[in-house]
């Protein structure tokens, strides 16, 4: 139910709901960052960005203190910079302590394979300067 509460939030751009999912210390391992603050902050920088933008979880898998999440992103453009993008898919791994989220790792893209060589798909780091900002993108 806690990772339905953070993704409803999201949705509802409840940002002060922030402060009851995740944890005071919470780290972010791809972006580097810890603190709820950080939190609300990345999903502002989203929120503007892709102001219909809809994360929908799709697959849950929990076990002891830590859970893989893959969600659905709806409403973002269906292109960005003149490039094609596809709908991603996105897996993030969280760590739980004491009934908040306290750790993530991820974001992971799943983007669909190219159909042929002549289709130009989006590299994962269209995704991940989006989703991280420019100059963000530390990896996992």
């Amino acid at each position: 139910m806690l990772f339905e509460n953070a993704d409803e939030a999201f949705n509802a751009r409840d940002l002060s709901a922030a402060t009851t999912i995740f944890s005071a210390d919470f780290v972010s391992h791809p972006l580097g960052t810890v603190g709820v603050d950080s939190v609300v902050k990345a999903w502002s920088g989203l929120h503007a960005s892709f102001p219909d933008m809809q994360v929908i979880v799709e697959d849950m898998l929990v076990e002891a203190d830590r859970a893989a999440v893959r969600t659905s992103l709806h409403g973002i453009p269906a292109e960005a910079e003149g490039q094609a993008l596809p709908l991603p898919s996105m897996m993030e791994i969280f760590r739980v302590r004491d009934g908040r989220i306290a750790e993530l790792w991820g974001p992971f893209f799943t983007l669909p394979p190219r159909t042929d060589e002549l289709s130009a798909q989006p590299s994962l780091g269209v995704w991940a300067e989006w989703a991280m900002g420019p100059g963000n993108v530390n990896g996992p």
